[in-house]
This record gives C-alpha cells, structure tokens and sequence, in this order.
C-alpha cells in the first residue's frame, strides 16, 4: 500500500560530527536518517521503544544514500521523512535532507518488522495500518 505521510526534523550539525576537512562525516548520516525516521513516527503517535517495549522491532534492512552538498559544523539541516509505502513485512521510507533550502541528500530506506522473540519477519502491525490510513495514496 502507498502513502503520502512526511514530516520535517530539524538537527544541527555538532563540532565532532565533522572531519579534518571541516564536513559532516559521511557516516552521521545514516544517524540522522534515524532521528528522522523516529521523529516521523512519534508525529504518528507511535513511539519507537513503545514497539520495543510490545515486543516488535524494525531493523534496517536496505539503505540507499546519495550524497549532493556537504554540510559543516553549526549547519542547520532539515530532515523531511515520507513513509512511501508498506508491502508485507516491510516498511519504506524516503528522505531528503535541506540545508538552507539547499537539497544536499536523499535517501532511501528498508525496514522490516521482526517479532523480537522469534527475530522473524511478520506483516505490518494493525498499529501502523491504523495510523497511516488516512495518509494512504
């Protein structure tokens, strides 16, 4: 099923989040990826160690990244974060990341949702389908 949900998190990059080079290290990336993705779903009113705590997780399986711009120390980024699509057991989001405007990311990622005692793949939690049906394409 498609969806059009998206939400926007905003972060700044911190003094140690950078190379000798004076950019933001390729790896924060996948880090802010993550506060995005999280900071989505709590605007959906689901709340990541709430899965945990029922027993569901949602590892990243796929990560797709292509980098534009760099971005430096004290930069203010914008992270937008759409949930694009649920197929079975997996989640998809996309990003695009802004600086001033400008876009200097975008990505792609693949979540599965596991059940955390047998660590095997189960469809889409009825919480999930209840919270973005109203987003639904």
């Amino acid at each position: 099923m498609d969806f059009t949900f998206s939400s926007t998190h905003l972060i700044r990059v911190r003094y140690g989040e950078t190379d000798r080079m004076g950019y933001c290290y390729y790896g924060n990336y996948a880090q802010y990826l993550e506060i995005g993705r999280v900071e989505a779903m709590r605007k959906l009113g689901i709340v990541y160690k709430e899965l945990e705590n029922e027993g569901l997780l949602l590892p990243v399986s796929t990560l797709n990244i292509k980098y534009k711009y760099p971005a430096f120390y004290d930069d203010e980024l914008t992270i937008q974060t759409t949930i694009d699509q649920i197929v079975g057991a997996r989640i998809f989001f996309s990003y695009k990341v802004y600086c001033l405007e400008k876009l200097i990311v975008e990505a792609e990622t693949i979540l599965v949702f596991v059940d955390k005692n047998t660590n095997k793949p189960i469809l889409c939690p009825k919480l999930f389908w209840d919270k973005l049906k109203t987003y639904e394409k």
